[in-house]
């Protein structure tokens, strides 16, 4: 759904029909999850029975979504904000696919992986276009820039000291490995304490990685008896709404 200012209907458009591909050809076959993506003409109400992804501009602010996290049915719900990729010089097409990518391999923000470390035990979240979410180690579908992604095997200690790859780009070297502009969140289980983020080496932390109101790393510090559901009309069934599926 475009509720932005920024980006228009064809951009949004041509934006989608790469993405369709990079979740059909290149992250359905690793994660033996997929998905149809379609987008909601103009004026029209969202469809109900679907995952949500909107389109906006500086935050949440004005727009008829609020700061809620899920679709009136309890269904995922993701956010894009161009103005704020744009402030940072970042592509808002790679937040587009990374918001989809970790929206398919853990759709209700609650799976971890357990990795042994040198400091304890630590539980890693499901994010998995974070350790690896620069620009740098993005690519093109056609013209648009969508966003490298980590395997299943990057989140599997089992497989430290093994043969990879464990990102789509073949960047990485083992599991939990974060790349040059990545971080991870992560709690310590063996010292206590709640949800934190880290960086790869060497990288220093900065305004840009806190989370944003709504955000998964965000919604992952909240009680999910605390999340609120859109309030927003929706029309008929996905499969038979008159939506727009765009292809390359």
């Amino acid at each position: 759904m475009n509720a932005s200012t920024l980006v228009t209907q064809e951009e949004l458009l041509s934006a989608t029909a790469a993405l369709q591909i990079q979740v059909h050809r290149d992250f359905s076959p690793s994660w033996k999850v997929d998905a149809d993506l379609a987008v909601v003409r103009p004026g029209n109400p969202p469809p109900t029975g679907a995952w949500w992804i909107v389109i906006m501009d500086n935050s949440d602010f004005g727009s008829v979504l609020g700061y809620h996290d899920l679709t009136s049915q309890g269904l995922p719900l993701g956010k894009v904000f161009v103005a704020s990729a744009k402030n940072i010089g970042e592509s808002w097409t790679m937040l587009f696919s990374h918001e989809v990518l970790e929206m398919l391999s853990d759709p209700f923000i609650n799976l971890t992986a357990l990795a042994p470390t040198g400091f304890g035990l630590y539980l890693y979240a499901y994010e998995n276009c974070d350790a690896c979410q620069s620009e740098k180690f993005g690519y093109k579908i056609g013209d648009q820039l969508v966003s490298d992604f980590c395997l299943p095997a990057w989140f599997d200690a089992s497989k430290i000291g093994g043969i990879g790859p464990f990102d789509f780009g073949r960047h990485m070297n083992q599991p939990f490995e974060l790349l040059p502009g990545g971080y991870a969140m992560c709690r310590n289980l063996s010292a206590g304490g709640g949800w934190h983020l880290i960086t790869a080496a060497g990288a220093p932390l900065s305004y840009n990685m806190r989370p944003r109101v709504g955000s998964r790393r965000e919604r992952r510090r909240i009680e999910r008896a605390h999340w609120l559901r859109s309030d927003v009309e929706t029309g008929s069934e996905f499969a038979t709404t008159d939506l727009i599926r765009p292809r390359i």
